[in-house]
């Protein structure tokens, strides 16, 4: 049996497609986190709760417990800001590296010219 030949072609291709393939996975990553993270059902449920334990501390005056149930409200609204940040920097970083792929398979192309 010959053993397969390792030249530096094969080499620039298997890198990029792998680099290809890391962009797809990296850019469905940052999507899923989008959709799910970001929108989940705990966050909302947090958001709602909070809001009603605002509602009974205004009611019944209660400064602390107000002023406990915004912190959380603000916190939560930081969260869900930063798990969004994170999706779409994923997102884009795939696409980067799907695009730098592309790049140097036509380079590679033209080289082989």
């Amino acid at each position: 049996m010959s053993q397969p030949s390792f030249n530096p072609y094969n080499l620039l291709i298997v890198m990029t497609a792998t680099i290809f393939f890391l962009g797809i996975l990296t850019f469905l990553t940052g999507c899923v986190i989008l959709l799910i993270r970001a929108m989940g059902r705990d966050v909302q449920n947090i958001s709602a709760q909070t809001a009603k334990l605002a509602q009974k501390g205004l009611a019944e005056e209660v400064a602390g417990l107000v002023g406990n149930a915004s912190t959380l409200l603000e916190a939560m609204n930081q969260f869900v800001r930063t798990t969004a940040g994170i999706g779409v920097f994923l997102a884009i970083l795939g696409l980067v590296m799907m695009g730098a792929s592309c790049w140097l398979a036509l380079k590679i192309n033209l080289i082989n010219l």
